[in-house]
Parts: C-alpha cells; sequence; structure tokens
C-alpha cells in the first residue's frame, strides 16, 4: 500500500523504516500470489497496473472496515486497544499554532494513536490529500476541488503588520495607500496569499499592481524578515498573537478592508466515516466549542 501510495520503493521504504529489499519481496510475493504485475516499474519510476490500481483500492476498503471494526471492539471492551495511526497535514497557520496546544490533550486520551502531522501551504495539502499520501487534512477553504468533502473548523483574520520602528504604525491606512508601501507577502500556493488576493480583488485591487519586495515561504520567515525591515506584511492573526502582545510587531489598521480565513477538514469522498478520523474532527471541535 505505501509502494503503491508513494509510486516509489525508495520512499516507501524511508516511511516504513524498512530496506527497500525487504519491500521489493513483498511486492514479489505479492505479485506471484496473484500470478499478474501490480507495478509497471520503467527506470527510477512506478506506476500501477490496472491490478494494482484494483487492489490498492479494496486493500483501502478493508482498512475502513478494520477501522470499524476496532472501533466496535473497543466499545464492548474498554480493554481492546490496537495501535492506530493518523496521517494528517495542515497548513502552516493551523500546524505552527492551532493544533500544538491541543495535540497533547488528544494523545493523552487516546493513548494507542500515533500520529503524523506534516505541515505544508495548503494547496501542497490538497494535493497530498488527492495523491493518497494523507488520510484527512485542515486547509483554507478557499481550494474547492469536487472529489473532497470539506467540514467547517474554524475562522481567523488576516491582519497587516509591521515592526514597531515602522512609520506605518502611526497611520490608519485605506486599501489605496497600498499602491504607495512596499509589501512583504507569502509564496504562490498560501491560503494566506490566495484570501487577501481574493479580499483585493472584491475592491478592484490587482496584487500584481501592488509593490511586492519580497515573497517568503513560511508564516515564521516573513515575520522575521517584517520585524527588521520597513515592509508591511499579511498575517494570519492566530500567528502573531505573541508577537503583538510583546510588542515585536504592530497591528496596521485598514478601515476598508478585512481579511478572513474559514479552514477546513478535508477528507477524499468516501472515507468521511473512517472512525479515528471522525473522533479526531470532533475532539478539535469541542476543543475550539464549535457545534455541528
Amino acid at each position: 500500500m505505501e509502494v503503491a501510495r508513494q509510486l516509489s520503493f525508495t520512499k516507501a521504504a524511508q516511511e516504513l523504516f524498512i530496506s527497500q529489499s525487504a519491500i521489493s519481496k513483498q511486492v514479489k510475493a505479492l505479485e506471484e500470489y496473484y500470478k499478474m504485475g501490480l507495478f509497471d516499474r520503467n527506470g527510477a519510476t512506478v506506476s500501477l497496473t490496472p491490478a494494482g490500481k484494483l487492489l490498492l483500492q479494496k486493500l483501502e476498503q478493508v482498512k475502513e472496515l478494520q477501522n470499524e471494526l476496532h472501533e466496535e471492539f473497543s466499545q464492548l471492551n474498554a480493554q481492546f486497544s490496537p495501535q492506530v495511526t493518523l496521517g494528517l497535514g495542515a497548513s502552516t497557520t493551523i500546524s505552527l499554532y492551532v493544533l500544538p496546544p491541543v495535540l497533547s490533550a488528544y494523545l493523552n486520551q487516546h493513548p494507542n494513536v500515533q500520529l503524523s502531522l506534516r505541515n505544508r501551504n495548503s494547496q501542497n495539502i490538497l494535493n497530498a490529500l488527492l495523491d493518497h499520501d494523507i488520510d484527512l487534512g485542515i486547509i483554507d477553504g478557499i481550494y474547492k476541488v469536487s472529489n473532497v468533502t470539506y467540514t467547517p473548523f474554524l475562522t481567523d483574520e488576516v491582519i497587516a503588520v509591521c515592526s514597531p520602528r515602522n512609520p506605518l504604525q502611526k497611520r490608519e491606512l485605506e486599501v489605496k495607500d497600498l499602491f504607495h508601501i512596499p509589501l512583504a507577502l507569502r509564496e504562490s500556493g498560501s491560503g494566506t496569499l490566495a484570501v487577501l488576493e481574493e479580499a483585493l480583488e472584491a475592491k478592484g485591487v490587482k496584487l500584481a499592481d501592488l509593490p511586492v519586495r519580497v515573497r517568503l515561504g513560511g508564516t515564521e520567515a516573513l515575520k522575521n524578515f517584517v520585524r527588521a525591515d520597513t515592509c508591511l506584511a499579511f498575517l494570519p492573526r492566530q500567528a502573531v498573537k505573541k508577537e503583538l502582545a510583546s510588542g515585536e510587531l504592530v497591528e496596521v489598521q485598514l478601515k476598508d478592508l478585512q481579511v478572513f480565513r474559514n479552514f477546513n477538514f478535508i477528507q477524499r469522498k468516501g472515507t468521511e466515516n473512517n472512525v479515528p478520523y471522525k473522533n479526531f474532527i470532533k475532539f478539535m471541535k469541542q476543543q475550539y466549542s464549535i457545534t455541528e
């Protein structure tokens, strides 16, 4: 299953912490058992044969049934507590500033769960879900595709910030002022950038017409840059709470612009009843006092 997801024997070996030769032996044994090839190998590239695609589809259904069975057995007998692995992916804001405070409580309540969290921008997390690299993501709601289920999680505001040494901090700005202020922004694919661009377009402003001096990959990189520079940056409020409280950054008011990000849990359609992930979503909503 891991080779099929990664389409790479090398990556699968790294993910599973076993040798590539051991994986190759297991795959060869499967192919001999089914009397047909599961992978097409062309040099360094690997792809699934029709039989491989069918086997992966059925194994994923088996995994869903196993999760349901384990959950029902756990309700019959609390002593039954099998190991569960959750593969999550979340955009930077969620990974760094929303999940960490509550993950410890979740793992304490679910000692049988082993959790891995991938931190990427929203577009990359969506791609990882579609590629079966993860089974649950949390991203900005702006990225919508038809074969993904979206469950609302929380809303955050994107605000303008600058260094306390920047003269901008004493001004109340309007959108038209942005044509004359150097900006530092997130990279393409960032949810923060996407919602900012959408909000500006609603005001008749194209991002390409603004004086963007630098684009940085990652919230922390952008925070560190703007602390030392005279640029204005747009960052999620969740991400700059500590810096605003300590005075390392200052919020700049834009009286005619409000930017909000709606975060959603994302799952591939057909996997919504996966019990461990349903429990995780329920727990996270309870922690943030979100009701259905």
